[in-house]
């Protein structure tokens, strides 16, 4: 048997993988313009209109609103939705915290409902059960950049007169049949927080082609101001959530390479998937077939239900890191997260519970992570990470 590195072996990789954030001559000069322009903020608007069009243009939606970032973009659109404190919302515990903040910021309670075994996104067929009478809005997160079912959840929210806001913080790009996520629901928002497939450090976008969401989410952003009415006309309590000059310019730049990238990945994750399919215990999730276009913000593989009797999850992150593979572990399910549960109980004035058996499996005992940036490496990269995988699992 040959010996893991971290019981003294020789690793199977050395050389780093790809950093993150990739950037160019096209970043550079667009903040240069920015900086002699001596617009700066997100009320001197230069580059941001060029940026909100641009992208709304891109995901197929009428209307843009930059916003610092994706999580206070979930925010002003359950509230420009109409959501009020109190008002309960059903999302998937496999997501990352904001999801469940962003509705727990002002007091709308998160409802969560356990995703699917295969994509991991919420389970369709379980948010009907779900829905009482104080419910108002589902948030499906399209997660790691797989689109959530969203005809069939847009379904279920028009029978039962609830608003749909889409959590594309990792979905930049991303198609269910044919058709870009962010503005298939009534509102949806993206995140351009330093990990994110474009950019800028921090930031996010709410999309939507409602008029009325438009502009209530506008107003909110930016200090509860009327679009067309006089600067110091406030009409409603907001807040001012505006992205910079800066911003928007470095985003610009992104956006310039954001396809070369987007498929990039998409090769080497089916290149991986092919790879990682030939290695007892591993499973890498399988991609619905609607999903066209997946923007691999994540790659996720999964031990099978027969490895976890025998590997366990911490051990085999740590042995696979130590042969130079960057894996890591993701999200404690929701369901599970002690801030979130205590958070809710303060606004509750009782703990409430969710059995989400998936999710907690995915989060506790299976599922395992590389990052978006090892996806723009090339072939020899992904061998090394089947490689290194294969070496650890022989080791069981």
């Amino acid at each position: 048997m040959v010996k893991l590195a971290i019981d003294g072996g020789t690793p199977v990789r050395k050389a780093p993988f790809p950093e993150w954030p990739i950037f160019g001559k096209e970043e550079e000069e667009l903040i240069v313009e920015v900086l002699h322009s001596r617009k700066w903020g997100g009320s001197n608007r230069n580059k941001l209109p060029d940026l909100e069009g641009k992208f709304a243009k891109m995901h197929h939606s009428n209307y843009a609103i930059s916003v610092v970032n994706g999580t206070l973009g979930i925010t002003v659109a359950l509230q420009a939705a109409g959501v009020q404190p109190g008002d309960e919302v059903i999302m998937p515990p496999y997501t990352f915290i904001a999801t469940a903040t962003a509705a727990l910021m002002f007091g709308a309670i998160p409802v969560f409902v356990d995703v699917e075994e295969e994509s991991l996104v919420i389970d369709p067929n379980k948010i009907e059960d779900a829905i009482t009478e104080r419910t108002k809005a589902i948030i499906p997160v399209h997660i790691a950049g797989a689109s959530c079912n969203m005809p069939e959840i847009n379904q279920i929210a028009k029978k039962h007169n609830l608003v749909v806001i889409e959590d594309a913080a990792q979905a930049v790009g991303t198609e269910w049949e044919n058709k870009r996520v962010g503005a298939l629901g009534d509102l949806g928002s993206f995140s351009f927080q330093s990990g994110k497939n474009i950019t800028s450090g921090e930031g996010g976008m709410i999309l939507t082609n409602n008029q009325q969401f438009a502009e209530t989410a506008w107003s909110l952003s930016n200090v509860g101001r009327n679009k067309k009415g006089a600067w110091y006309q406030h009409e409603r309590i907001g807040w001012n959530l505006r992205m910079t000059e800066f911003q928007a310019a470095i985003i610009l730049g992104q956006l310039t390479r954001l396809e070369e990238q987007f498929q990039k990945r998409e090769r080497n994750a089916y290149f991986l998937d092919q790879l990682l399919n030939d290695i007892d215990g591993i499973e890498p999730l399988p991609r619905d077939p609607r999903v066209n276009r997946h923007a691999y913000h994540m790659y996720m593989f999964r031990l099978s239900n027969e490895a976890v009797n025998q590997v366990k999850k911490n051990e085999f992150i740590e042995r696979v890191n130590g042969e130079g593979i960057p894996v890591i572990s993701g999200y404690v399910s929701l369901n599970q997260n002690e801030a979130v549960i205590q958070e809710t109980a303060k606004w509750l004035g009782e703990e409430r519970t969710y059995s989400c058996p998936i999710s907690e499996r995915a989060s506790n005992d299976q599922v395992i992570w590389l990052q978006q940036r090892i996806l723009l490496g090339d072939e020899k990269d992904m061998e090394d990470i089947a490689k290194a995988i294969r070496k650890v699992m022989s080791s069981y």
